[in-house]
């Protein structure tokens, strides 16, 4: 069997939704966010349902033809290409069901954040994502997913209720609580290690608005700002979450506080916020009640099509001295005015989930750091990358061990194997039930 075998049984299955090498529209159907991946597959299987995935997953098994799955297709590490392989690309089912009486929706695999969300603001609900709308559902919720409502609903994880997920058999099973319960165990955390998850069920939250916005303060009141977020976030309620960091500006990189308060008492949230201006002195103070719709789209803007990309990550149990020197530090020798620094804020109910519950294994409050490089495509990238390692090895003298998996790269496969402690046997026992020929490639690399 071969890559020519494999191509004749899938075109016969999926006509001219099969790309293969060298045809005209090959190149864009290649293409995946991060323009710095440059991963060669043999061809491209665009699928429109349930049935043609198994189909697909079954023909690559059967001719010996690696695998991968571009489900949203913002992963910046380019797991979703494997040289010479078939890419099972799921960017045409991004079907969007929501069922407000019973406060659930459903998402096919290829389905965005914004899709989600655009569809629940007519019913002013809401469910937990990240803050970037072009990041898929499937590969944001399945490792964790951290994002503005982390401590009033917990992760993404948190909130799925079930999932379809085609097996390296070809066979589809429906995990979830009355469905396989090992296999929905391992799903809330583990990632695409088991299968093609080819839909997704969430429970969704009544809020039409978020009190929400952007302080940024001068490079020099970084140290100042980031001391006052440690201070604030450390008694803060499940209401607020915080994000902060260091983000391009016209002259030079600023100081950020971006606060979501997502409770009913938006007097209590103005008043904290209150607090944080007081941290220096914001050269923009853009703060209001708006949709949680429009605070995804605060983030939009930073990310540039096109651009290449490179990150790198540390978890910090809390923002200490040391670590905010290292960050400043860090921000002042910036090489790209793409780059930046963002510390996420993982707490409340997100914390409160026991740790053997779900794959998800880090439930102790942290505070996840995204070294993100960025940079033009006719840049080098060699001093972008020096630039992140450096940025890594001077917080890693005050860094627990493992990480955010999905802010991880291949070569960080300790670590990331490293976050899930004592759920990470039972994570490798599923992980041979379910893909014992390792099908499935993945972050964490389970096989």
């Amino acid at each position: 069997m071969s890559v020519e075998s494999a191509e004749k049984a899938l075109r016969a299955r999926l006509d001219d939704r099969l790309v293969a090498a060298g045809q005209g529209e090959f190149e864009d159907a290649r293409r995946v966010w991060n323009a710095a991946v440059t991963r060669q597959p043999a061809m491209i299987a665009k699928c429109r349902d349930v049935g043609e995935v198994s189909e697909v997953v079954r023909i690559a098994g059967d001719c010996g033809v690696a695998l991968s799955v571009r489900a949203g297709g913002h992963d910046w590490a380019g797991r979703a290409l494997r040289e010479g392989g078939v890419v099972l690309d799921l960017t045409g089912m991004r079907d969007v069901t929501v069922d407000a009486a019973g406060r659930t929706a459903a998402v096919r695999g290829g389905a965005l954040t914004v899709d989600l969300v655009t569809a629940l603001e007519p019913y002013g609900m809401v469910a937990p994502t990240g803050v970037v709308g072009g990041v898929g559902l499937v590969g944001l919720s399945t490792v964790g997913g951290y994002g503005a409502l982390i401590g009033r609903h917990g992760l993404s994880a948190d909130n799925l209720i079930g999932a379809d997920v085609v097996l390296a058999d070809g066979s589809l099973v429906v995990a979830g609580p009355e469905g396989d319960e090992d296999l929905w165990w391992a799903l809330r955390g583990g990632g695409g290690n088991f299968g093609v998850v080819t839909s997704l069920r969430f429970r969704v939250h009544e809020m039409r608005t978020v009190l929400a916005g952007i302080l940024m303060f001068p490079l020099d009141q970084g140290a100042a700002v980031l001391d006052g977020y440690a201070e604030i976030v450390a008694d803060g309620p499940d209401d607020l979450t915080v994000m902060t960091g260091f983000l391009p500006g016209p002259q030079g990189p600023l100081a950020f506080l971006c606060p979501f308060w997502s409770g009913p008492d938006q007097g209590a949230g103005a008043r904290v916020i209150a607090r944080m201006r007081t941290l220096g002195n914001p050269v923009v103070d853009q703060i209001m009640p708006m949709p949680y719709a429009a605070a995804l789209r605060m983030f939009d803007a930073s990310i540039v099509e096109g651009n290449h990309y490179l990150l790198r990550s540390r978890s910090l149990a809390a923002v200490t001295p040391p670590a905010a020197e290292a960050l400043v530090d860090a921000a002042a020798r910036l090489t790209s005015p793409y780059s930046a620094l963002i510390l996420n804020h993982f707490h409340g109910t997100a914390a409160r989930v026991d740790p053997a519950a779900t794959a998800f294994a880090q439930r102790t409050p942290h505070h996840p750091v995204e070294v993100i490089a960025s940079w033009a495509p006719d840049d080098s990238p060699e001093r972008h990358r020096a630039w992140a390692d450096s940025v890594v090895a001077a917080l890693d003298p005050v860094a627990p061990p493992g990480g955010y998996p999905n802010l991880l790269g291949p070569d960080d496969g300790p670590r990331a194997r490293d976050s899930y402690g004592e759920n990470l046997g039972r994570l490798l026992t599923l992980k041979r039930r379910y893909d014992p020929e390792a099908m499935f490639t993945a972050i964490p690399d389970l096989s």
